[in-house]
């Protein structure tokens, strides 16, 4: 790697950690665009950006996780009875999404990423959160559950909050359990999901430093910056209007949507 490509990972590493901590969002809506612009700069293949792009920015979850949640467990948030239904079926939708991003043209992904993050910057810019409404589901409708999470998790990159946190807010878990389960289940996630990418793309001719779709020089350096930045957005979360930052962000989610549906358009 250049120097130039290595500053603008450790950047880009920077402002998702910083995001993460500050407002709660994983860093995969906006790893992987970025991401992907730098990676057609360096002459990937056209049609394998994409899914180097995801594979990467999920795999730097199985690190960035692990901090947070030791820091819910020693508070007692996390509900493991919760996480412990979810994880079979986590595993095998992550691991099987894996498997099918491999087949599917990197232009349907770019589309299918670009619709889901407009579609959450829609829903960051009304700001309703869910309303309890029901209970949690049996241990199959946990396992069923924990599929759908897993799935759309590493089909778009990342630590499934963005759906886990809804659901389990919906079914009456405390917000506060809901977040610390949530980043307890983004470690098998994104540990299933990684381990799928590199299986799926071992026997590609991509450029060197990949281990099947995952690019390792970009995990070192993003996982190494977001994990140093995290913890200031958290501080900052306290000091700062979250209502305006969120809906700059959400303006910038748009922005990549739009992005990322001329990119499949573009094919």
């Amino acid at each position: 790697m250049t120097p130039v490509l290595v500053v603008a990972l450790l950047v880009l590493g920077a402002f998702t950690g910083l995001a993460a901590g500050l407002l709660g969002i994983g860093g995969g809506m906006l790893m992987v665009p970025f991401m992907s612009m730098l990676l057609d700069h360096i002459g990937f293949p056209h049609d394998e950006v994409v899914k180097v792009a995801i594979a990467t920015s999920l795999t730097t979850i199985v690190f960035t996780s692990a901090s947070s949640v030791r820091a819910h467990h020693a508070r007692g948030a996390v509900r493991w009875d919760i996480v412990r239904a979810l994880a079979p079926g986590i595993l095998a939708g992550s691991l099987l999404a894996a498997h099918f991003a491999h087949v599917v043209p990197g232009r349907a992904l770019a589309a299918f990423f670009g619709l889901f993050i407009g579609w959450s910057a829609m829903r960051m810019l009304v700001g309703r959160p869910p309303a309890p409404d029901r209970s949690l589901p049996g241990a199959p409708g946990l396992a069923a559950a924990g599929a759908t999470i897993g799935a759309l998790s590493a089909l778009l990159g990342a630590g499934g909050a963005f759906i886990t946190v809804p659901f389990l807010v919906r079914r009456n878990v405390p917000a506060i359990a809901a977040v610390a389960s949530s980043a307890a289940c983004g470690f098998p996630i994104a540990l299933a999901g990684a381990v799928g990418y590199a299986w799926a793309g071992r026997d590609l001719a991509l450029p060197a430093g990949t281990v099947g779709y995952v690019y390792l020089p970009a995990l070192a350096a993003i996982s190494v910056a977001s994990m140093s930045t995290a913890p200031l957005g958290a501080r900052l979360a306290h000091r700062l209007p979250t209502r305006t930052l969120k809906r700059i962000f959400a303006g910038l989610l748009a922005a990549l949507a739009a992005y990322m549906l001329w990119r499949a358009l573009r094919g």
